[in-house]
């Protein structure tokens, strides 16, 4: 057994006033108790302790929010297999971000690529892990953003980029709280990085490992960091592109109006009629005043909007809060890749009779059926390219899956990775996903860079961590809010192809939002 601490019992769990907003009525002054038990972990692996009883997810978030780049991965919608694990982390010692998305103009493979930086990390740093706890346990996470696109391609910015957002942030974590939501467990465990020395490696493990668990057992809760975000009003908040009020809810406007986003979903069409496409994911950015913490925001989002691929991320100035319900790219230890395209959407029914009948629409749709399948396509070939030959398969095609406020069209593709290839090589391949692109992908990035009116910046995306042991699990960030400088972004879009009709589209768009918007 690597850890030989005594179990250690921890009580007085308490939050700061601002943040009892966020708990259920009394419960800010509800002590809480576990001990942290020592768990076996394999030689030059982790420490790990379990905490009997299992803390809540969420609480341990809000615990640890004063720390620098909280990491929530967040599975508030809890499933057996799309929503098993949870993981926070924080303060993590290296950190690795763009100075904004315009940086990235003309970078290609060479010194200044952030994969030569990743990959130098993930190569230095590879450690074994314990087969018996949650997979992630330590390692790179964070955030790849949409604009990363013009790193693998060479695609045009957008017109407008008010934000700057950086394009990726990252940190090396060495430590992690993970939760088994299927078996209502909890562990701390902490991998040492960046120590090599064995010897240094193992007192750094303790140590973190007692800080941790300090925090958590501290009789009063640290106020959250301050966003940082200056209000709307203030100087340094951006000159914004033109907005449209968006009908029937205030405060909230949209870099198009109606009639501009129906204009440019016949645009899409008429390029999938001269052939440079066949489908294209257009959306229309919708933005609101933060006049609140992002984390307060989170905690509406995740109650009002669960999602299995949830997340709340602070990359200092910014926040992402995200109620994504999907798998972008997932690599098992043994090098098994899969990826969860979704394509085809309905709002949830008013009552019992009128839900069904939406799901039967939705599985009965040729048009549905047609976009998810044609990303199925592409997203065989993304992950074709680092894949052994003759491995990729799709066990499962455009199945219902049922969320809080929409019902889905999900397929599901699987892989294997050649010997020698990597997660970063999987995800440089496969990046963006398909499923928020269209096909082919880079005439499909180059229509939505001529019609989308400003930058989307996290959004289609993706966030989620690479383990020291080169396993990895990322969400597509879509349903998702950018928090920053006075300001809360969240696009939301939709695949168009040929026989789209411009009115229906614009319609699906506010479904996809209506998680968000009530959330404000």
């Amino acid at each position: 057994m690597e850890c030989s601490a005594k179990p250690t019992h921890c009580s007085g769990w308490a939050f700061s006033r601002p943040y009892t907003s966020l708990m259920d009525a009394g419960a800010g002054n509800k002590p809480l108790q576990f001990d942290a038990i020592p768990v076996a972990t394999p030689p030059g692996g982790p420490l790990a302790v379990e905490l009997v009883p299992a803390p809540d997810p969420w609480e341990v978030a809000r615990r640890l929010a004063h720390l620098p780049h909280l990491l929530f991965l967040d599975s508030a919608e809890k499933h057996g297999e799309r929503g098993r694990y949870s993981y926070v982390s924080a303060e993590p010692p290296e950190w690795l971000t763009s100075p904004d998305g315009r940086s990235l103009d003309g970078v290609r493979y060479g010194l200044g690529h952030p994969w030569v930086g990743f990959q130098r990390v993930l190569h230095e740093t590879h450690r074994k892990t314990c087969p018996d706890l949650p997979p992630f346990q330590g390692g790179l996470a964070g955030l790849f953003g949409y604009d990363l696109n013009r790193v693998f391609e060479d695609i045009d910015p957008t017109r407008t980029d008010e934000f700057n957002v950086p394009a990726y942030a990252a940190g090396i974590y060495d430590w992690v709280v993970s939760f088994d939501n299927l078996r209502e467990r909890t562990w701390l465990v902490s991998m040492g990085h960046p120590e090599r020395d064995r010897t240094a490696r193992k007192r750094r493990r303790e140590q973190r490992l007692s800080d941790v668990l300090e925090l958590l057992c501290s009789p009063c809760g640290n106020a959250p960091r301050s966003s940082q975000n200056p209000g709307v009003d203030t100087p340094g908040s951006p000159i914004l592109s033109p907005q449209f009020p968006l009908p029937g809810f205030p405060g909230v406007t949209s870099n198009f109006d109606r009639a501009g986003y129906e204009a440019a979903v016949r645009r899409v069409v008429e390029y999938i009629h001269a052939g440079d496409a066949f489908q294209v994911n257009l959306s229309q950015r919708l933005l609101a005043p933060l006049r609140e913490h992002p984390l307060e925001l989170y905690g509406r989002l995740r109650t009002l909007n669960p999602a299995p691929f949830a997340a709340y991320f602070d990359l200092g100035d910014f926040q992402i809060l995200s109620a994504s319900p999907e798998r972008f790219l997932r690599v098992h230890p043994n090098g098994e890749v899969e990826t969860r395209p979704i394509k085809g959407t309905r709002p949830r029914g008013r009552t019992p009779e009128e839900d069904a009948a939406l799901i039967r629409d939705l599985a009965s749709s040729p048009k549905d059926h047609a976009e998810n399948v044609m990303i199925v396509d592409l997203l065989r070939n993304d992950i074709g390219k680092a894949c052994e030959y003759g491995s990729v398969k799709v066990p499962r095609v455009c199945e219902v899956e049922t969320f809080r406020f929409v019902h889905h069209l999900v397929s599901e593709v699987r892989g294997k990775l050649r010997p020698g290839v990597g997660p970063l090589d999987l995800l440089a391949g496969a990046f963006p996903g398909g499923s928020v692109t269209g096909a082919p992908k880079v005439r499909a990035m180059e229509i939505i860079a001529e019609l989308e009116p400003t930058a989307r910046g996290p959004y289609c995306g993706c966030l989620g961590w690479i383990g020291f042991d080169g396993a990895m699990d990322t969400n597509i960030l879509i349903r998702t809010f950018t928090a920053g400088r006075g300001w809360v972004q969240f696009p939301v879009g939709g695949g168009i192809v040929a026989d789209s009709d411009p009115a229906r589209e614009y319609e699906e768009t506010l479904h996809k939002a209506a998680g968000l918007l009530r959330s404000l």
